[in-house]
């Protein structure tokens, strides 16, 4: 019993560090970020700490700017999402075939996704310069082009190239995901497939997509939950503009808290943001858990 009793207080001792480190940077923040969004937090409000309950949210969904900046938010994570997929199919099944250097290609196809989020986002925006930016010199010597262009200079073109730099740093891991799943392919049924007549694209819509739809929809909840907080690249490139065109419910949380000020609107939002995450991912795992049971 005693020796049972000293292996607890054992555990008990390992674990307490990191019980505190988790407690101090995850849980009390979640608790105090909660807290702000059911009081007036803003610094620039004479009713400054007092109880509002519900009404931060209830103003916010209200606001045609949020549902605005909601849908920003949506239409990048949706593009980026099916642009990284399609691409990353087709490279993966390019890595899978017997190529001459695919060990080397594999090696340094994982280089965009290891390069940190602001690198990326500062080095696209160089790449946009409207002056001395590479991609207008690339475009010019093509004759693609005849003058340079302001990528960044208007909202809507904004937001696409954003997506850009962003299915640049994120397609390589989607083609580990695919390439680790096509690995574990039966080739036999392919083989099969091409004896009874099938081609290249009955076999790749018959056979590859069905059996790569799992990690498809693995892809979709963790991409989801990853692009539906972008911050970082929004950050390093635009800060939401030109006109808010790439401003995105994260980023505009960072200016609702640390620009204005506005603590309670800037908390709201990070819960909205959450909840917003669990549906989509409930919605997801019950799509997920649906496909396996068939």
């Amino acid at each position: 019993m005693k020796k049972q009793l000293s292996e607890q207080r054992f555990a008990w001792l390992v674990i307490a560090p990191a019980c505190v480190i988790v407690f101090g940077i995850v849980i009390f923040p979640l608790f105090t970020t909660f807290i702000y969004s059911l009081k007036n937090m803003d610094l620039t409000s004479s009713q400054y700490g007092q109880w509002v309950w519900l009404q931060n949210y209830l103003e916010l969904l209200k606001d045609k700017e949020f549902w605005s900046t909601t849908g920003r938010t949506a239409y990048f994570t949706g593009v980026s999402l099916t642009v990284e997929i399609t691409l990353g199919i087709f490279i993966a099944l390019l890595l899978n075939e017997d190529i001459k250097g695919k060990t080397f290609l594999r090696t340094i196809i994982i280089i965009p996704w290891a390069v940190p989020t602001i690198v990326n986002g500062a080095m696209w925006k160089w790449i946009y310069h409207p002056e001395y930016g590479a991609l207008n010199a690339l475009l010019t010597q093509l004759g693609l082009i005849d003058h340079y262009q302001s990528w960044l200079g208007s909202p809507w073109l904004a937001m696409n190239m954003i997506i850009i730099a962003d299915v640049w740093k994120m397609t390589p891991l989607v083609v580990l995901f695919f390439l680790a799943s096509l690995q574990l392919r039966n080739l036999s049924i392919y083989e099969a497939a091409r004896v009874d007549g099938a081609n290249i694209f009955q076999r790749f819509y018959h056979l590859t997509i069905p059996f790569l739809k799992p990690t498809i929809l693995v892809i979709i909840v963790v991409r989801t939950m990853e692009a539906f907080k972008v911050f970082d690249i929004i950050y390093a490139t635009t800060r939401g503009g030109p006109a808010n065109g790439t401003l995105t419910l994260t980023y505009d949380a960072y200016l609702k808290s640390f620009t204005n000020l506005q603590y309670s609107q800037g908390a709201t939002i990070s819960y909205l943001i959450a909840f917003m995450i669990l549906t989509l991912t409930f919605l997801y795992v019950k799509v997920l858990k649906s496909e396996g049971a068939n």
